[in-house]
């Protein structure tokens, strides 16, 4: 029997799904379809907010802990950067070049709120969630979420499969999207949430010591080194899809549907095999799947093609999202595990803001086969790393044994 707030939570999450699935996949196609973005500025779409993120950390918790009541801040925070969404649907009138800076821009702004929101709602669900209902619930949560997700996505292939070259299509979606907003402000003021006291203690910043843990070390540079990998294509596989296999918004769609019909499937998959195997040994593999993903995205154009290797990728990013956060909180010691999950939010942070810049830079002076194929080497590297820490950690259960 769920509570009031987790039924809430649903429902926020499956308006918020709606919201993110009906605008965040088609930015990058409305940018060079509609407005004739260049390959840089594609990348940027991916960079900016990583950037803005890291810069809006600090102040945004800041607020967070001196608010007495964190949801109205949520709730108002999402509702604002759903707002730009309003000006974006008309960024197609901006004459010239200056439109898809003036989209870059406003991105930018949307994402202050959206940090706001991202680091509110953690922090606010963890509240009120009890414990030892956080796990099934999260589970359940984020299957039913995927789910909406699917149908939106679907729902707008088939309906809009047509209009790839039409202002007046991504302008509803657009709107659309400011629209859902209001209802994800509305579920997450229905939220109970208790008073707390506002903390007056004083802690550190940042604890240095962090680094000289080497678990931890060992695991943050591995793991920062397979995020650049995995990020750095990101742009690459947009310019792929739209410039290179000529797909529309049918075929983008049919390519997100596909991730998430196998992340659908498969995050019981990889639950189960975590709990039977460990996290470590089963992320060396899920790690050595995701390398393959840019090799075999440039083999062919076709777009049949294409939606098989997105399935096949969705089913290695279910696995990621599922175990490396697990992977961070075993590697990192519990007294001073904020310390080590802060740390890895900012590296993280600068990861996500260069690497698609630096994949970018890859298929201007080379070619897109070339940067795909740096992409795989370092997710490669990564997956090795992964193995070398699992036969580390595995060596020394032997010996304690």
């Amino acid at each position: 029997m769920r509570t009031h707030n987790e039924k809430m939570s649903i429902y926020h999450g499956m308006a918020s799904a709606v919201a993110t699935n009906m605008s965040n996949s088609y930015i990058p196609i409305f940018a060079m379809t509609i407005l004739g973005a260049t390959n840089y500025q594609v990348g940027l779409i991916s960079s900016i907010p990583p950037l803005v993120t890291l810069i809006m950390t600090l102040p945004a918790a800041i607020l967070l802990n001196k608010a007495i009541e964190q949801k109205k801040l949520v709730a108002y925070s999402i509702l604002a950067a759903r707002f730009i969404f309003l000006l974006i649907a008309f960024v197609s009138y901006v004459p010239g070049s200056s439109a898809s800076w003036l989209l870059l821009f406003l991105i930018a702004v949307m994402s202050i709120p959206n940090t706001l929101a991202n680091m509110g709602w953690q922090s606010f669900i963890g509240n009120i969630i009890e414990d030892h209902r956080r796990a099934y619930f999260f589970s359940d949560r984020n299957r039913l979420l995927t789910i909406v997700g699917l149908v939106v996505t679907m729902t707008i292939g088939i309906v809009m499969k047509d209009a790839t070259t039409s202002k007046i299509a991504y302008q509803i979606l657009f709107m659309l999207t400011f629209s859902i907003g209001i209802l994800e402000l509305y579920f997450l003021l229905r939220h109970e949430e208790p008073i707390r006291e506002v903390a007056i203690e004083k802690k550190r910043a940042m604890d240095w010591s962090i680094f000289k843990n080497n678990r931890y070390v060992l695991f943050l540079v591995v793991a920062l080194g397979f995020n650049f990998g995995w990020q750095m294509a990101w742009g690459l596989f947009n310019i792929y899809n739209v410039r290179y296999a000529e797909a529309t918004i049918f075929w983008v769609s049919m390519f997100n549907v596909g991730s998430m019909i196998a992340q659908i499937f498969s995050f019981s998959l990889w639950r189960k095999w975590s709990q039977k195997y460990g996290n470590m040994r089963v992320f060396v593999w899920v790690a050595f799947g995701m390398s393959t993903s840019p090799l075999l995205m440039v083999l062919s154009t076709n777009l049949y093609y294409l939606v098989a290797m997105n399935i096949l990728a969705g089913f290695f990013v279910a696995g990621t999202t599922l175990i490396l956060f697990n992977l961070l909180l075993e590697n990192s010691p519990t007294e001073i595990r904020t310390y080590c999950i802060t740390s890895y939010n900012v590296l993280l942070a600068i990861i996500a803001f260069a690497s698609p810049q630096i994949g970018i830079w890859l298929l201007e002076t080379f070619s897109m086969e070339t940067a795909m194929y740096m992409s795989t080497a370092i997710r490669f590297l990564a997956a090795v790393g992964f193995f070398f820490l699992y036969a580390v950690k595995r060596n020394k259960e032997i010996q304690v044994g």
